[in-house]
């Protein structure tokens, strides 16, 4: 039996200010204030164990360190004007806690619950810090921790931050001695510099970029779309594609080895291969999400910095490996030009496609996995033929999803047990899920088959 009880965490004495908001909290608001219900898909809720258990006091304490950290977790965003937005940094105020009390062997089951519903509603950025806190409680100890972290206040790659700051704290640093020995940019900071004239040169360069680059382009990758007439529908399903490979995993790391480039590149060349040869558009674009942490400082920075790099690779269904390696050094040139004021670079696009002189830029890369932690990390690597993994590789179809503005293809890439995943959305006006299917699994076929051109080992 569940019973429920609410506590809170009380924040004293942390920063506080006011300023700007960044760009990657303008890029995220923009996009969640727009969705309303359907908001909840951006948030990013986790569910963990806590082991041993431990009292919720003690629980509560370490998320209050963390809370003083990060002052994007006691943030609020509010509307400043016709096109601006502001960030307020809360010095003082109270953080909700959602308590379940159960058996010890009903744990799981509450904290599934309890994570669905932390983090099925939208939050609001004007009154609401960005993180969702719930504990459930056995016994007098607390068995399972569960947070929802707004997009609008942190990215993945910062929920991967926050998580690995909360186990140091539990294994006893503090927000004062965490800060010494890595130094986390602040969101008021990086404003502050974005507003500098550094940061205005910056973003003006990136858009220029992204304008001469979308002009060059092509107008429609696929000339031939499956089912065009599904496009008038706002009520059509976007269905969600999930191939699962084993053999992705051991034979990404083996040819990214032997072409010297990182299995990043090695995975989103093929996947440009691959589109330019179901498509017949030799020249490709994808809109690919970069974490923008490239300075020590932004790398321990629990806040929103992702941004989109625009990609674009002419002559991709030339040749596989040519792909690969040129995706490289297309990479850098897009990565530099991956952090801007998305409000104004949306103006300029949308006169581009006003004009007709927009390519399409409706093709999605994220590459989600965390560099620090890979596929055989808590399996043993397998010892059979590449061959023989090629044969377990698994496709299942999880949901559809409301239909996504600007989206002909959304993919993202995943770290699981023992394999690499491979999430793909596809709207099917453009893509229906025979030709999903054909890409997914053309772009491990394309890996596999060079790794095994290697010599199988």
């Amino acid at each position: 039996m569940t019973t429920v009880n609410e506590q809170s965490i009380r924040l004293d004495s942390a920063r506080a200010g006011t300023g700007p908001a960044t760009w990657g909290q303008r890029a995220i608001w923009g996009v969640v204030t727009r969705l309303g219900d359907d908001a909840p898909r951006y948030n990013l809720p986790t569910e963990l164990p806590v082991t041993p258990p431990r009292p919720a006091a003690r629980v509560l304490a370490d998320l209050t360190e963390l809370l003083h950290l990060h002052d994007s977790l006691h943030t609020r965003l509010l509307p400043a004007g016709e096109d601006g937005l502001e960030q307020v940094v809360d010095g003082s105020g109270e953080l909700p806690v959602e308590v379940r009390r159960c058996a010890a062997a009903e744990a799981p089951e509450a904290g599934a619950a309890l994570l669905k519903e932390l983090a099925g509603r939208p939050f609001d950025h004007t009154r609401e810090w960005p993180l969702r806190v719930g504990l459930v409680e056995c016994e007098g100890l607390v068995h399972r921790l569960v947070l929802t972290g707004s997009h609008a206040g942190m990215d993945y790659w910062g929920l991967v931050r926050l998580l690995r700051d909360l186990r140091s704290i539990e294994a006893g640093e503090s927000a004062e001695s965490l800060r010494r020995s890595r130094p986390a940019l602040q969101p008021l900071d990086a404003a502050a510099v974005q507003a500098s004239p550094l940061g205005r040169r910056r973003d003006e360069a990136a858009r220029r970029y992204w304008c001469e680059q979308l002009a060059a382009g092509p107008r429609w990758i696929f000339r031939e779309p499956a089912a065009p007439e599904l496009a008038a529908d706002p009520d059509r399903l976007f269905p969600n594609a999930l191939l699962r490979s084993p053999a992705l995993a051991v034979a990404v790391e083996r040819v990214a080895e032997h072409l010297e480039v990182s299995d990043a590149a090695v995975l989103l060349g093929a996947a440009s291969h691959q589109l330019a040869r179901m498509s017949g558009s030799d020249d490709v674009l994808f809109q690919v999400v970069v974490g923008n942490r490239f300075q020590p400082a932004a790398t321990a920075a629990v806040s929103t910095v992702a941004q989109e790099a625009l990609f674009r690779l002419p002559d991709a269904g030339r040749d596989f490996v040519d792909a690969v390696r040129r995706t490289r050094s297309v990479s850098f040139g897009a990565f530099r030009h991956a952090a801007y004021d998305k409000w104004a670079l949306e103006r300029e696009v949308a006169r581009l496609v006003e004009r007709g002189e927009a390519a399409d830029h409706s093709y999605w890369w994220n590459d989600t996995r965390d560099p620090g932690s890979g596929p055989f990390d808590t399996v043993e690597r397998p010892e059979d033929a590449l061959g023989e993994l090629a044969g377990r590789t698994e496709l299942s179809w999880p949901t559809d999803f409301p239909a996504r503005v600007n989206v002909s293809m959304a993919v993202d890439v995943l770290t699981a047990p023992g394999a690499l995943d491979l999430a793909m959305t596809a709207d099917p006006a453009v893509l229906g899920r025979a030709a999903m299917e054909q890409f997914l699994r053309g772009v491990e076929q394309l890996i596999v088959a060079e790794a095994l051109a290697l010599g199988d080992e």
